[in-house]
């Protein structure tokens, strides 16, 4: 198993159709003790348990940093490592360059990219005093090709930001064994999708992606796997596209 005995740290993981959960999923089945991090009302500790009694599910809010130190903290006291943290939580937003206001703003970015500070600066100690570890940053497509088919310009530049906090950290981190690298999710079938997409605008997408599907969760899950385990440790600061040809560059 690709990761036997390792503990995975996996923000905005309580949605069972979303890419966190899917990743969830994917590591437990690869031997990795899971600690599912969510807001209270998607339950956590309910998405832990459908893993299994091994697992865990705690409530954290990634824009909280109290939060974040906190849940790293329970997740050490419980499992006594970390060895992967998967900054998946992040929301989205429609709307156009001038629609946009400084709530919109704030809210956007703080999920997606402070939430990504916040809790890689929590568990970046203990995997500094352990000397190894892998983080996974959840960035999209929207950010490599200014924008996407349902987050606006600030959706863009969250995930845009995340690309370049990921790459200074993994500069920043690799002498102490730690990985840092980052998923750039095309258009995924998710919770976030369904119900938008009629089936004509769905066939039209599809003709412009060179596989002729959308993605599924499992597509990502399995990424997150590969950029946690040793078969990708030479690689750090990297950007890995699972967006079916979506782009090509």
């Amino acid at each position: 198993m690709l990761l036997k005995d390792k503990v995975a740290v996996i923000t905005g993981g309580a949605g069972i159709n979303g890419l966190g959960y899917a990743t969830a999923r994917q590591m437990a089945a690869q031997g990795a003790r899971v600690a599912i991090l969510d807001l209270a009302r998607a339950a956590p500790a309910e998405a832990a348990a459908r893993l299994g009694a091994a697992h865990l599910g705690l409530v954290a809010d990634v824009t909280d940093k109290a939060a974040c130190e906190a849940a790293a903290a329970a997740v050490l006291k419980a499992f006594g490592r970390v060895d992967v943290l998967v900054n998946n939580a992040g929301i989205t937003q429609p709307g156009k360059t001038l629609e946009i206001t400084g709530g919109d703003y704030d809210r956007v970015l703080d999920v997606s990219l402070r939430g990504t500070l916040y809790m890689s600066q929590a568990v970046l100690p203990a995997m500094r005093a352990q000397g190894a570890g892998a983080i996974v940053c959840i960035s999209s497509v929207s950010a490599q090709r200014g924008g996407g088919i349902f987050g606006g310009p600030h959706y863009s530049a969250a995930k845009a930001g995340v690309l370049g906090l990921a790459r200074a950290m993994a500069r920043e981190f690799g002498t102490d064994g730690i990985r840092v690298n980052c998923i750039t999710p095309g258009l995924i079938e998710t919770d976030i999708t369904q119900g938008k997409l009629g089936p004509e605008r769905k066939r039209e997408i599809e003709d412009t992606i060179p596989l002729a599907r959308l993605g599924r969760a499992e597509d990502v899950a399995g990424a997150c796997v590969f950029l946690a385990s040793e078969l990708s440790g030479y690689c750090t600061g990297i950007t890995r596209d699972v967006n079916g040809g979506m782009l090509i560059h």
